[in-house]
C-alpha cells in the first residue's frame, strides 16, 4: 500500500497530514470520533538531527496540549544519517530524546502507536517505532535492528554463521516475520480490510500495565528466555530493598 492509500485506509472521516522532506505530521480522525496526532517517516529517509528533534517537537506538542489524544507513529524510514556532522552534533542523544518523549508521552495517557509500512533499521527504528507501546505492521514491512553484514562485523560471526543462526533463533535475523515471533511487533494488519476498524480495535484494548513484548515473544518461541531473565532480575531486587 502506498502512504496515501494507508491514510486514507485510516482515515475514511478525513485527516490533514501533512508530508513534507520526508517527515509525517498532523492529525486524523477515528471512526468513533476521537482524534490521534499523527507522525512519521517516509521515503526512506534516513533519521538525522534534524528529522528526530522535529518529531520530538511534535509528540512534544500532544503532551502539552493536555488531555488523552492517542499518536499514531507511521515509519519508512532508513537507518539513523550515517554522516559524520550528525555524529558530531550527537545523533545518539537526539535519537534517545525522541524515544524518551514517545516514552514520556504514553506515561502521561497518550496511547502510542507504530505502524510499520516500509524499511526501518537501527537507530531510527528504535527511537521511534519500538518507542511506542504497541507495534503494528503491514505485510510487506521490512524492519531489521540490524542487518546481517553489520552484525557480522560486530559480533566478528561470518554471514553464513549468522544466517545459520537465523533460521532457528530469530534474534539473529532482520525482517518482519522474525520481529513479531520475538514479540517486537505486537500485530500484523490485514491491507484488505479497514485499518481505521483495526486501528480503533487496537486503542480500545486496555492498555498494558508493563512493557509485555518479552511475555509475547515466549510465548511465540522467539524468546524464549528473555521474560523468565526479566522476572528474576526483579525479584532479586526487591529481595535486595
Amino acid at each position: 500500500m502506498t502512504l496515501d492509500e494507508i491514510l486514507a485506509s485510516l482515515f475514511p472521516a478525513g485527516h490533514d497530514v501533512v508530508r513534507e522532506r520526508g517527515l509525517i505530521a498532523g492529525q486524523g480522525r477515528l471512526p468513533d470520533g476521537g482524534a490521534i496526532a499523527v507522525i512519521g517517516v517516509e521515503g526512506q529517509t534516513p533519521v538525522g538531527v534534524e528529522e528526530a528533534a522535529q518529531l520530538a517537537g511534535n509528540v512534544i506538542e500532544v503532551i502539552k496540549s493536555g488531555g488523552n489524544e492517542p499518536i499514531l507513529v507511521l515509519i519508512d524510514s532508513g537507518s539513523q544519517r550515517m554522516s559524520k556532522r550528525d555524529e558530531l552534533l550527537g545523533i545518539n542523544e537526539f535519537l534517545a530524546h525522541l524515544a524518551k518523549c514517545l516514552i514520556l508521552a504514553d506515561k502521561l495517557g497518550h496511547r502510542t502507536v507504530g505502524l510499520l509500512y516500509g524499511h526501518t533499521a537501527a537507530g531510527a527504528f528504535i527511537a521511534t517505532a519500538l518507542a511506542t507501546r504497541t507495534l503494528l505492521a503491514l505485510p510487506g514491512a521490512e524492519p531489521a535492528v540490524m542487518d546481517l553484514p553489520s552484525m557480522s562485523r560486530v559480533t566478528k560471526l561470518s554471514i553464513d554463521v549468522l544466517e545459520e543462526k537465523a533460521k532457528s533463533t530469530p534474534v539473529f535475523a532482520p525482517g518482519l516475520d522474525n520481529l513479531f515471533q520475538t514479540g517486537a511487533v505486537a500485530v500484523t494488519l490485514d491491507p484488505a480490510s479497514s485499518l481505521a476498524d483495526q486501528l480503533q480495535a487496537q486503542l480500545s484494548r486496555p492498555a498494558e500495565r508493563d512493557d509485555n513484548r518479552d511475555q509475547l515473544g515466549a510465548e511465540r518461541n522467539g524468546r524464549p528466555k528473555a521474560a523468565d531473565i526479566a522476572r528474576r532480575v526483579y525479584e532479586l531486587a526487591r529481595a535486595s530493598v
